[in-house]
């Protein structure tokens, strides 16, 4: 497409690496108009060399209210629309459930939580009155199967996957799409210098959350998805009449969270009586 007035206005979050960084670069190279933020918007200079005025370079921490505003701000003063808003700020932090710290939980949550709530929050009024968006929420495998020493990680990103479902429901009558991209294991920073860990002391835990924590960090640099074959998935979900609600990337991804709906279905399916039998007996 060309960099129109047409072409759509991306606003992405968390562009200094992975899969923010090699979305913006692609979604420029379309020739199409970008809002390229990072906590330091210095980091994203090299992606909006050459864009001129379709690139709009943003400082931008997702747990600073007034910063959101500010990005949003200038976003429509630029561009006046926002036609996807993709929230992919965020990390991971891997502990024991017994082993978490409250501060390094709560801090979890504000990135990967509470920051895309607000973002997202920001850019509805814009989207509700162009009666057009789409909000693509970068969850993860761990938003549908909790796996040993990532368990607040999993938390917050079932909590993210669950308000979407409520915000698919709320944005579909005003021309709103919510997308959840769930990448299964990538080579991003996140297993290397995004990862926060509270390491493993309790020796009752070393076999399960122990294991995990070391292989994790181990595996790094090695994992199987592509960042840049993600980001290509991303842009071609948006050109979809009807893009997935849910989009689970990587065989990893697709196997293990098919196999974990499976499992919760049949576990249901066999308690269906015991469940059902819970309601007061009907007249």
């Amino acid at each position: 497409m060309s960099s129109s007035q047409n072409s759509p206005v991306w606003f992405i979050t968390g562009c200094s690496t992975g899969f923010g960084h090699e979305l913006a670069k692609l979604v420029l190279a379309r020739g199409w108009r970008a809002v390229v933020t990072a906590r330091d918007k210095v980091r994203v200079a090299d992606l909006v060399q050459g864009a001129g005025e379709r690139a709009l370079a943003l400082d931008l921490d997702v747990n600073d209210a007034v910063q959101i505003s500010a990005a949003v701000k200038a976003a429509q003063e630029r561009f006046g629309r926002i036609d996807v808003l993709v929230n992919n700020a965020g990390y991971g932090y891997m502990s024991s459930i017994e082993e978490g710290v409250e501060a390094q939980i709560r801090a979890q949550f504000d990135a990967n939580v509470f920051g895309l709530f607000a973002m997202t929050r920001a850019v509805l009024p814009l989207m509700r009155a162009q009666r057009r968006g789409h909000v693509i929420n970068i969850t993860s495998v761990a938003g549908h199967v909790g796996f040993p020493g990532s368990g607040y990680y999993a938390a917050s990103k079932h909590a993210v996957e669950g308000w979407s479902d409520a915000l698919a429901v709320e944005g579909k009558p005003l021309g709103i799409k919510v997308s959840c991209v769930a990448p299964g294991p990538s080579r991003t920073d996140w297993a290397g210098r995004s990862m926060t860990q509270t390491p493993n002391l309790i020796a009752d835990y070393a076999a399960t959350a122990g294991v995990r924590l070391s292989g994790t960090s181990a595996a790094s640099g090695t994992q199987l998805g592509d960042p840049i074959r993600i980001a290509e998935a991303l842009i071609a979900i948006t050109e979809s009449d009807n893009p997935p609600h849910n989009f689970v990337l990587g065989e990893f991804g697709v196997n293990a969270v098919t196999a974990n709906l499976q499992q919760k279905l049949a576990q249901i399916e066999q308690w269906r009586g015991a469940g059902v039998a819970t309601d007061f007996p009907k007249e």
